[in-house]
């Protein structure tokens, strides 16, 4: 049994990961988001346990790593905030980390949907800073020394009972358009519960298979 530290709780894939964990484990989960208490409601007490603040407050992020075996990251758009969730982590003592990334951050998609996705969320896009943000949010997880798996996940949608994801390694062309929130859930509880080390100190495009078209299927 472990004890799961959800960044980013009231997020969509946070709370979709929060009902799994509950649902299909015995661990402990803690929820991590800001106004968290207005934002969020637990439903196992003895499971479940509420901190509010924001990814900058070193000392809450502390707090809440105390006894802490895995740290979720929902959110890597601000670099800052990623060096003080680094931070805080090796001065709780917590050296495992999954990380929830973007494609595109190694320039790795290539063709025409890396053409479309470069224009919607590139460096040259309205949004490029944000992109910057999450190159160099990626580099600092990497060049962290803790047990990291980095997730680059494609356009996310919902569609309920749809798990089906894969996977591509740093270095290899980018696969799929698409991925639903459903499936990257089950991909980070498939992380959690898995009992090798493939999964550590990786950076993993996450895609639904059978999506190799120029750009998702809802644009």
């Amino acid at each position: 049994m472990m004890k799961i530290l959800i960044l980013g709780a009231a997020g969509r894939i946070g709370q979709m990961l929060t009902n799994e964990l509950l649902n299909k484990t015995d661990h402990s989960i803690v929820l991590y988001a800001r106004n968290g208490h207005k934002r969020l409601t637990i439903t196992d007490d003895s499971r479940e346990v509420i901190f509010e603040g924001d990814f900058k407050d070193k000392n809450s992020l502390i707090e809440a790593m105390k006894n802490v075996d895995l740290v979720y990251v929902n959110d890597m758009g601000n670099e800052h905030s990623t060096k003080t969730i680094i931070d805080a982590m090796k001065d709780a003592g917590v050296r495992r980390v999954i990380s929830a990334s973007i494609l595109g951050i190694y320039n790795e998609v290539p063709g025409a949907f890396g053409v479309w996705n470069n224009k919607m969320i590139g460096l040259d896009s309205s949004v490029g800073s944000r992109m910057k943000s999450q190159i160099e949010s990626a580099r600092l997880i990497e060049n962290s020394n803790l047990n990291y798996t980095l997730l680059r996940i494609s356009w996310l949608y919902n569609q309920e009972g749809n798990t089906r994801y894969m996977l591509t390694k740093k270095g290899e062309p980018f696969k799929g358009t698409q991925v639903t929130r459903q499936a990257v859930v089950q991909l980070i509880m498939d992380i959690i519960e898995e009992k090798s080390d493939q999964y550590l100190k990786v950076s993993i495009g996450v895609s639904e298979p059978d999506t190799d078209w120029e750009k998702p299927s809802f644009y």
